[in-house]
């Protein structure tokens, strides 16, 4: 499927699933390399900027949105690409499914909210520019998401839920850990595309070339500081979980220290022996019962002295 669109002496082609005959008319009508074409076709496994005579060619590979903000369920990682070929008056788009962030700048392209630009009908680098800040602020916003979940996170490992936190937040480490991996080449990357940005637009566009790195590092900073977050929050519920179990631990070793008393009179009296002392006198169940609990209160006297209780 393919969407034109034009503005002054800019024109930007985006296609989705582009099918031969779409690619082989793009070849004609902008001089793209057979080679370059070819690559359209299909998904590429590597990241890439390369410079050909008059266009950059550009591949880049994006985190896919998590639907309806589902951190905790199954995990798709098979990441989104999106492929620019970037002309001094034409910019080409190619990806192999929907991407939410340029169907909103294709709104945001036709509307006077950034039609009015004084900069952008002037080439091709500076639709890529406002392009490429609408999807990393995309990214940007869903790590921000992530982290206002995070918030909720923290709110119930510090009200008892230590142990259901566990599972929920090793899956959200996950999605970070996802969106990390996706976002790793983008930084050599546009690197690349900065030095080939220079030799085929103007000096003046050199603050544009260097703010699409910003761009990237707005979004893979707040994606560091969400890993650290949660990580810190990690090792907190781990921590508390830890000592949960260890009090219920030591609960459990004071009742059976505090009860072996009793459990090693009633074995001694349970003995089938002739000479038992206390047997068959008067009261000597009682006596014997007398002893456990007197044996018992020393011993929780004993640990209550200690402050183990």
């Amino acid at each position: 499927m393919i969407y034109s669109y034009k503005h002054k002496d800019v024109t930007w082609i985006d296609l989705e699933n582009p099918t031969k005959d779409e690619v082989r008319d793009l070849i004609e009508r902008f001089k793209i390399d057979a080679v370059v074409a070819e690559e359209l076709l299909s998904p590429s496994t590597r990241s890439k900027a390369d410079l050909h005579n008059d266009y950059i060619y550009l591949i880049l590979h994006f985190p896919k949105k998590t639907e309806n903000h589902n951190y905790t369920g199954p995990l798709k990682k098979d990441s989104v690409e999106i492929d620019f070929i970037i002309g001094k008056n034409f910019i080409i788009t190619t990806r192999y499914s929907s991407v939410d962030a340029i169907l909103e700048f294709s709104k945001i392209f036709e509307s006077d909210s950034i039609l009015n630009r004084s900069n952008i009908g002037v080439h091709a680098g500076y639709v890529f520019y406002y392009m490429i800040r609408n999807i990393y602020k995309s990214i940007y916003e869903e790590v921000q998401n992530m982290k206002d979940q995070i918030a909720i996170y923290e709110e119930n490992v510090f009200s008892g839920k230590e142990r259901e936190m566990v599972e929920t937040l090793s899956k959200m480490n996950r999605v970070l850990l996802y969106y990390k991996e996706s976002l790793s080449f983008h930084k050599e990357i546009l690197v690349s595309f900065e030095d080939a940005g220079k030799h085929i637009f103007e000096a003046e566009f050199t603050y544009y070339l260097r703010a699409v790195m910003g761009e990237y590092h707005k979004a893979q900073s707040a994606l560091e500081g969400s890993i650290n977050y949660l990580s810190e929050l990690r090792e907190t519920n781990n921590s508390l979980l830890s000592t949960k179990q260890n009090e219920i631990m030591k609960m459990i070793a004071i009742i059976s220290f505090i009860t072996f008393p009793m459990t090693l009179i009633s074995s001694i009296f349970g003995m089938n022996t002739s000479s038992i002392p206390f047997l068959g006198s008067n009261n000597d169940f009682m006596i014997i019962i007398g002893s456990m609990m007197i044996l018992a209160g020393f011993m929780f006297l004993f640990f209550k002295k200690k402050k183990w209780l």
